[in-house]
């Protein structure tokens, strides 16, 4: 499981307002993404967009899609493009991974929110930043690592409820009210070949299970170790495998997870959203356990708890026919980098990647709120999504041109 809870009271960690170290940042990131994510190209689409809302002095927002953990410092590369730095909401645990890492990330414009509760401070200081208008700011908001490049986890609806009180604030100081949030793609695609990797983590995930080398086309070995997977999930929780078609079988397992632990620590209570139910679960665990005034066999019950919770999440970034429905290499080596990453909590680099990011028209956000939140954070939503639709358009041109 990865240390993404963090059972110690929370301190914000405030924007860092200078602009040499994340200068400094940007010229290192090229060779950096290059040599540990392995990307090799970047082309940046819509540009003129972003340069448009800045040149009106409109305060900016940027909500790109989250599906690798390389999307900051990708951002950071239109932030070089741009010649502007850029701050970002960036959640509390990465900031609790060693002193060297908590330094560097808010000196390259990162501050803290604190993922389990209402961050009141981060929510001022994401207001503040738009309200002063000098840096975009860039919010994810999935509000996880999906590793699903073509698919979106439903978007949160904290960005408008920011921007319009940054707008707000611009109006009393005489400034452009409005704050422009614009929709953004993020978009990988494989340059290199990477079957022959990817059967090597196969090869390591069936040898767990002490399985016979399994002579199967690359689509097939995945699709069964992920069926396998389950299983084991349904076996340690329902004491059989369920006859059901994949779908419901993860719903069920999820279900599981969350309604046990909500019946035992909300009386029952549910909240109407994944990300709700999650929250919820985990203030409600952590309360007591950040106070320390628990035993030691309770605060370990609890963390047994806090790993069943994060399992649900894990199990909620497989989408049932992600591989079978449309098995690019792309969608492959993803799915493969899930089953390593949940299984060893790491996940190796398979090949070399390019990268299209892409920016959409602003939507204008004023002080007045004329329509629900919730319908402003679906256009959003589909907005990147269609973005994403037609990047993966034109990619199958170009490949199918040049078979």
């Amino acid at each position: 499981m990865h240390n993404i809870v963090v059972a110690k009271p929370y301190r914000f960690v405030p924007p860092y307002k200078g602009k040499v170290w994340a200068t400094l940042v940007q010229h290192w990131l090229p060779s950096y993404l290059r040599r540990a994510y392995g990307i090799e190209s970047v082309e940046f689409r819509g540009i003129a967009h972003l340069q448009a809302s800045l040149s009106a002095n409109l305060a900016v927002a940027l909500t790109p899609n989250h599906c690798r953990p390389c999307d900051p410092m990708v951002m950071g590369l239109v932030s070089k493009n741009i010649g502007r730095p850029f701050y970002y909401m960036a959640s509390w645990h990465l900031f609790m991974q060693g002193r060297f890492q908590a330094w560097l990330i808010n000196r390259a414009g990162a501050f803290s929110v604190y993922r389990e509760g209402l961050d009141r401070e981060a929510i001022r200081a994401s207001a503040g930043i738009l309200t002063e208008g000098y840096r975009p700011l860039v919010l994810f908001p999935e509000g996880v690592i999906t590793r699903t490049n073509d698919l979106l986890r439903p978007f949160m609806e904290g960005i408008f409820i920011i921007a319009r009180a940054a707008a707000k604030e611009r109006t009393k100081l005489k400034k452009p009210a409005t704050v422009a949030v614009h929709p953004v793609a993020v978009k990988y695609f494989l340059l290199t070949n990477v079957e022959a990797s990817l059967h090597e983590v196969l090869d390591e995930i069936e040898a767990r299970f002490t399985w016979r080398e399994q002579a199967l086309p690359l689509v097939d070995r995945i699709v069964k170790v992920g069926q396998a997977l389950l299983a084991l999930k349904e076996l340690e929780y329902f004491g059989s495998v369920q006859r059901d078609e994949i779908a419901p079988r993860l719903e069920a397992l999820i279900e599981h997870l969350l309604g046990r632990l909500e019946a035992k620590w909300l009386n029952g209570k549910r909240q109407p959203t994944f990300i709700g139910r999650v929250k919820a679960l985990r203030r409600a665990l952590l309360e007591e356990m950040i106070a320390g005034d628990i035993a030691p066999e309770e605060r370990e019950a609890r963390w047994r708890d806090l790993a069943d919770i994060y399992l649900a999440g894990q199990i909620s970034c497989y989408p049932p026919d992600y591989v079978r429905g449309k098995p690019t290499p792309e969608r492959l080596a993803e799915t493969v980098e899930r089953f390593e990453e949940d299984l060893t909590d790491k996940a190796r680099i398979h090949g070399r990647w390019r990268v299209i990011i892409q920016i959409g028209e602003a939507i204008g956000i004023g002080p007045e709120k004329n329509g629900a939140d919730e319908r402003l954070t679906e256009q959003l939503q589909a907005q990147v999504q269609a973005m994403i639709d037609q990047i993966n358009r034109e990619s199958e041109s170009v490949r199918s041109a040049t078979r």
